[in-house]
């Protein structure tokens, strides 16, 4: 199954967030939240973001499904090591199959991971500069290896359910938190706190970089660690061509409910913080009062990729 990044007409479609210490799901339509439902998962099943006993993550997820009486049709999420983001510049090309081929080519220098191995997709992250009267243009690709991503299709399917896509865990995010946001001359970096910490940078609605962390929130050395890895994250970003400076990091996940450890963030990164709106502008009635939205975020911004 190809990873996409397009956005694809699929109502009815469900973003499942596989977060390795929980399942969540979230159906979006019209800017409603139609269902949602998380569960735990047992410790082992997903680790580091990567499907570790793909029949043991098959029957829980198909336990979770019938429970939660959710549509089959899903767009996965995935975040781990084993996929790679950069950012390349190309002169402005129209012909999709040639923009491929360029794309294809640039990258087999960009990534380190033989291309043969792996699943390759891109979209167009907007205009760059201009190289001898010729407009160039940015765009986002993203390499991840085919193994990985077979793990989580095998257990989806032995679940019953019907992948309609797969996508970045990190660009969800963006999609979900950054929606409305103007195109300005600033970058924000977004860091999910959940099972897998991870890191994207966005100049408005565009995601520019994207990361897991090694780091968690929950360790003695959490904040001291999350922010050595965020501000690594910037100094790489910031090599990357035409790169705004940043001027906020925006928290989300469950483990940003944790105010001792956002404050020790805030005091060491040296930059503005905030904890964002997990839902942000979606109507989410349909969750019940004991539900944690900070779970749903990912969830929903997958839910988007596919609705919208």
């Amino acid at each position: 199954m190809p990873i996409s990044l397009r956005k694809n007409s699929a109502r009815g479609t469900v973003g499942l967030d596989i977060d390795g210490r929980f399942l969540a799901a979230v159906q979006v339509s019209d800017g409603r939240i139609e269902r949602a439902a998380s569960t735990e998962l047992p410790e082992g099943i997903v680790r580091d973001g990567e499907v570790a006993d793909p029949d043991a993550l098959a029957a829980a997820l198909k336990e979770f499904t019938l429970a939660a009486g959710l549509p089959k049709s899903v767009r996965l999420g995935v975040s781990n090591q084993q996929i790679v983001v950069r950012l390349l510049e190309l002169p402005v090309i129209e012909d999709q199959k040639e923009r491929e081929a360029a794309v294809r080519f640039e990258a087999a220098d960009a990534i380190a991971m033989p291309l043969d191995e792996a699943i390759l997709d891109h979209q167009i992250a907007g205009a760059g500069g201009s190289e001898g009267g010729t407009p160039r243009m940015r765009i986002v690709v993203v390499a991840a290896r085919r193994t990985m991503i077979d793990g989580f299709v095998a257990a989806a399917k032995g679940a019953g359910l019907k992948p309609e896509g797969i996508d970045l865990d990190a660009f969800a995010l963006v999609r979900m938190l950054a929606e409305g946001s103007p195109s300005d001359d600033a970058a924000r970096v977004f860091c999910h706190l959940g099972g897998v910490t991870n890191l994207a940078v966005a100049v408005g609605e565009a995601c520019l970089f994207a990361r897991p962390l090694s780091g968690t929130s929950e360790s003695d050395t959490a904040a001291s660690e999350l922010a050595d890895e965020i501000r690594l994250s910037i100094d790489y970003y910031m090599t990357q061509p035409d790169a705004r400076p940043v001027d906020q990091v925006v928290f989300s996940g469950p483990g940003a409910r944790d105010a001792a450890l956002l404050e020790s963030l805030s005091d060491q990164l040296g930059l503005p913080t905030v904890v964002a709106e997990p839902l942000r502008s979606l109507d989410a009635a349909a969750l019940d009062g004991d539900e944690d939205p900070y779970r749903y975020t990912v969830a929903a911004g997958l839910a988007l990729g596919a609705a919208a």
